[in-house]
């Protein structure tokens, strides 16, 4: 089986339907996660068959996929349990209270409609670990499959109710308040993108005490009305619809729902960095313990935490990578800078309906004190850094270069602090730049941050420079 045109990482495969993403590359990794699902259960016999969650987000290609899928499974001997549309922590939550072996998830999250992927999960509903993957990939490779006597095939079933239980258990948590809530009165519009979170983002609003909700691309037709990355650049409309509904801020999904993204009454972008900012700075006051984020996330996470008296530790770019570090410093709260909250006391997963319960309590909690206060100027209570993110197409340019040039930015560099944990970062006094080739796109990342919007802009710019220099010298 040809990988080589495919996104693979600790996240799962991606690629465009039809042209990296094809039946055979689909059916080859559904297979192998089938047979490394029956190798880790202890073999290939009717009283050890895995169970398998399967579920998908809104995509045109998706019903088609999982279709493809389930019943690839079934003939490798795997009993699914397809809970159809559902957004990536559904399917997560899903997989342990299920019991099930494993969980496989058909979303391309943030990426364009074109494109489509499988995010492959343990049977913790947690993301496969790197050493995991590559087990997988040898098993595709080499075509180790195992497969099902007629007699032994596996059996589909079907299973609504997750929406529900995902949303009962973020309401059970014992640090939200639906009274308190209910008491602001609040008006919020809701951005789904036409995705996965297009019926229970606003259930989840409306049983949270939210008073008025106006729904905003959330018919679940999969087409998306806008690139569904949550980012400033692709949300003028849904700008343009807040000021005109006059709603007190919007709440903003990508389409399988791990990132949340919040604007504020003016039209300002909270910032999807200060999403895991304020829901950990409300969450420390309940439950006191470390935090982890990602290299690329912004260093105002780390203020908070000094604030509470914690510690905050970085991972590795990748939820697989921050809950991992989560575990070991037995964090009570994590997540990424792309607006992912990790609440372990719900389950080790990205789940922008815990962001959404955990801000929203947030801002009721800030806006008892501050009578009818906006969200703009709640934004203000944190500690105020600005981050600019830019990107360079690979090109012909293959990771083992980049690796060279990294070195070669690293002693330009020579007065900042260098870390190769992930790709490269750059610690200066007051600023950062983080350089790291993307596990989902063909290009390089560059993160950068400083006190001022301008200076942020300027430090990203003049890596990106330096980048393009070296990589024109090839």
């Amino acid at each position: 089986m040809n990988t080589m045109s495919l996104m693979i990482s600790v996240s799962g495969i991606r690629g465009i339907v039809g042209e990296s993403l094809t039946p055979k590359n689909l059916t080859s990794f559904a297979m192998a996660f089938a047979s490394w699902t029956l190798r880790k259960k202890g073999g290939n016999s009717l009283e050890k068959k895995p169970r398998i969650v399967i579920g998908r987000d809104t995509r045109p290609t998706g019903e088609a996929i999982g279709n493809l899928i389930s019943n690839t499974l079934v003939l490798c001997g795997c009993d699914v349990i397809d809970i159809g549309i559902a957004t990536t922590p559904t399917v997560e939550i899903a997989v342990t209270a299920e019991g099930a072996d494993g969980g496989l998830i058909i979303t391309a999250s943030h990426n364009p409609v074109a494109w489509n992927a499988l995010k492959m999960l343990d049977n913790q509903g947690e993301f496969l670990s790197a050493g995991e993957v590559d087990e997988l990939l040898e098993i595709a490779e080499k075509e180790l499959f195992l497969f099902a006597h007629w007699d032994t095939i596996g059996t589909i079933s079907q299973n609504n109710r997750y929406d529900e239980l995902h949303i009962e258990k973020v309401l059970q948590l014992s640090c939200i308040d639906n009274a308190a809530i209910a008491a602001q009165h609040l008006r919020v519009l809701v951005d789904c993108v036409e995705g996965a979170g297009f019926s229970i983002v606003p259930q989840l609003c409306e049983k949270l005490g939210i008073e008025s909700i106006v729904p905003f691309a959330c018919n679940g037709s999969g087409l998306f009305p806008r690139n569904p990355e949550p980012i400033e650049e692709n949300l003028s409309s849904t700008i343009f619809a807040l000021k005109k509904s006059q709603c007190d801020f919007a709440i903003v999904v990508d389409p399988d729902v791990d990132r949340l993204a919040l604007i504020c009454e003016d039209g300002s972008l909270f910032g999807e960095e200060y999403t895991l900012v304020a829901c950990a700075d409300f969450y420390l006051r309940h439950k006191a313990g470390a935090v982890v984020n990602n290299l690329s996330s912004s260093r105002a996470l780390r203020d908070v935490a000094e604030r509470h008296g914690v510690d905050c530790y970085s991972a590795k770019v990748g939820e697989a990578n921050v809950t991992e570090v989560m575990k070991k410093m037995q964090a009570v709260i994590g997540g990424e800078g792309n607006g992912g909250v990790i609440l372990p006391e719900l389950h080790y997963g990205r789940d922008a309906l815990a962001g959404i319960a955990l801000f929203v309590q947030a801002f009721t909690l800030w806006r008892a004190e501050h009578k009818n206060g906006k969200l703009s100027q709640f934004r203000q209570e944190f500690p105020e850094y600005f981050m600019s993110k830019q990107k360079i197409l690979l090109g012909s340019t293959d990771r083992s270069t980049l690796e060279q040039i990294f070195i070669d930015i690293a002693q330009h560099y020579h007065t900042a602090k260098a870390n190769t944990l992930d790709g490269l970062k750059l610690d200066f006094a007051d600023s950062w730049v983080h350089l790291r080739p993307s596990n989902t796109e063909p290009i390089v990342r560059i993160y950068a941050e400083a006190p001022s919007k301008a200076r942020a802009e300027k430090l990203a710019s003049e890596v990106k420079l330096e980048i393009e220099k070296r990589t024109l010298k090839l």
